[in-house]
């Protein structure tokens, strides 16, 4: 029998306006009560408005133990954009249980952090937990130089003039720290799925020193065929195929 995910109602206290594409909201009230955080500095939760049924997910950027702050992104069209755009002061809205997946080993020496403007509220809460020299790319819009922590080393890139993301180019040109470390990255799918290729093709890293996800899908690009990941793991672990081999497996699956 199935176990409903947990889910809390809460009221939004305060909205800011971070930039033209990022809109600060901060929830509270008694409904979240019951809300415990995960810890894990990339945490996310699906956020359900006022008028609608379906989820989106958001990274908490943070959580005081009354305030949920999710820092959301605003764009033309979409079932939380529209609403965000508003005032939406004293609205209810639904969230589920946090998740995460950020997992450095404990071995590290580095950290590589890259992603675009919907992972810039994780990258920001992970690069605040770090205990080993960061790096930052981050594909951004606007001017959000204070919203990352003081003195990061980041390098700023300006999303190009047909609004496609290049986050795939940059992380090939990246100039990679010696030792062991850990890569963590996050946006537009099409670039994800190139970036995790490059990971264990080229770079030949274990699965167990990068997290690379799809944060968003280019409506301008062909749009992969929906494959269930179920059939393809359970079928990857009988033949004995390791956990990369089975991401590959799955990307050329949805290529198709």
């Amino acid at each position: 029998m199935s176990t409903r995910a947990q889910q809390y109602d809460a009221q939004v206290l305060r909205r800011e306006q971070l930039s033209d594409h990022l809109v600060r909201l901060v929830l509270g009230g008694p409904g979240l009560s019951g809300f415990v955080s995960t810890g894990v500095p990339d945490e996310w939760v699906g956020l359900v408005v006022p008028s609608q049924f379906q989820s989106r997910y958001y990274t908490v950027r943070g959580w005081t133990g009354s305030e949920l702050t999710l820092d959301v992104v605003v764009h033309d069209v979409g079932l939380v954009t529209e609403w965000a755009a508003r005032d939406v002061v004293g609205d209810t809205v639904t969230i589920t249980e946090p998740k995460g997946s950020f997992a450095m080993p404990a071995d590290a020496g580095w950290l590589i952090l890259v992603g675009d403007l919907t992972a810039l509220p994780a990258m920001a809460r992970i690069a605040e937990s770090a205990a080993v020299p960061t790096r930052i790319w981050a594909e951004v819009p606007d001017d959000l130089s204070a919203y990352l922590p003081s003195g990061a080393d980041v390098t700023w890139l300006t999303p190009p003039w047909d609004g496609q993301s290049r986050l795939a180019e940059a992380v090939e040109s990246i100039d990679w720290p010696a030792g062991d470390g850990y890569f963590w990255m996050a946006g537009e799918s099409a670039q994800m799925r190139a970036i995790r290729k490059h990971l264990m093709r080229d770079r030949k890293l274990p699965s167990t020193a990068y997290d690379v996800m799809g944060y968003w899908r280019g409506v301008a690009q062909r749009q992969p065929r929906a494959v269930d990941p179920g059939p393809v793991w359970r079928a990857g672990k009988a033949a004995g195929k390791t956990d990369d081999q089975i991401w590959a497996d799955y990307d050329d699956a949805r290529e198709r």
